[in-house]
């Protein structure tokens, strides 16, 4: 199994911590290493990195994000003109957290703000928490990526950068522990989701552009 390698730390340093518990010995010393091993298995099952293969048909928006669709709704974005569909996904701590390139295209715009830790699933979450914009665009859509972390995730990391062109479902970062992904797509595109659908990272498509032409 693939591990993100922002998840190493967590893993090796709970490695040392159990073996220095087992070495230690004792009553304590067993119970907190057992403890200990719990959590570097579960960081093991959180920071998995799965193979995602997309469709390769450049109608397809593909979903950023692991999870449960929150709301599909519309909103004035300053990088869009007029307003836009978004599509607010939130990751439970049991979901992949790794974000995936919902096109190919280049990386025109990142933009990291400091914020609160509400809740994902709070309504204001969206607009007040710390929060990470990644927008993609080619000749024929621009998308916008937002990572937004929650109650329980606190560090956002960005592996992509200004300039740079990346394919469809390539990484685009990760969200540690619990986390929301907003999309951000122009009016014209079909969307085919609803709240409350499940969609795979990489994988589902979300909403279509119509007004490319089939294969």
């Amino acid at each position: 199994m693939r591990i993100a390698s922002e998840g190493y730390p967590f893993i090796f340093g709970l490695g040392a911590a159990v073996f220095a518990c087992f070495l230690i010995g004792h009553t304590v010393g067993n119970a907190a290493g057992w403890i200990l091993l719990a959590a570097a298995f579960f960081c093991i099952f959180f920071f998995r990195d799965p193979p995602r293969n997309p469709a390769q048909d450049p109608r397809y928006i593909i979903s950023p994000g692991d999870g449960r669709v929150m709301e599909v709704t519309e909103e004035n974005h300053p990088l869009f003109t007029g307003k836009v569909r978004v599509i607010r996904i939130f990751l439970s701590i049991f979901n992949v957290h790794v974000q995936h390139s919902p096109i190919a295209g280049k990386v025109s715009f990142i933009e990291y703000r400091k914020g609160k830790f509400l809740d994902a699933r709070n309504p204001r979450a969206a607009h007040e928490n710390e929060n990470n914009s990644i927008l993609i665009e080619n000749g024929q859509v621009k998308v916008l990526v937002k990572q937004v972390a929650g109650l329980i995730a606190r560090r956002i990391s960005c592996q992509v950068k200004m300039g740079q062109q990346v394919q469809v479902g390539q990484k685009l970062g990760l969200i540690r522990f619990g986390s929301q992904v907003d999309v951000y797509l122009p009016l014209d595109l079909e969307v085919c989701v609803a709240p409350g659908d499940r969609v795979v990272s990489g994988v589902s498509m979300i909403a279509m552009n119509k007004k490319i032409l089939g294969k």
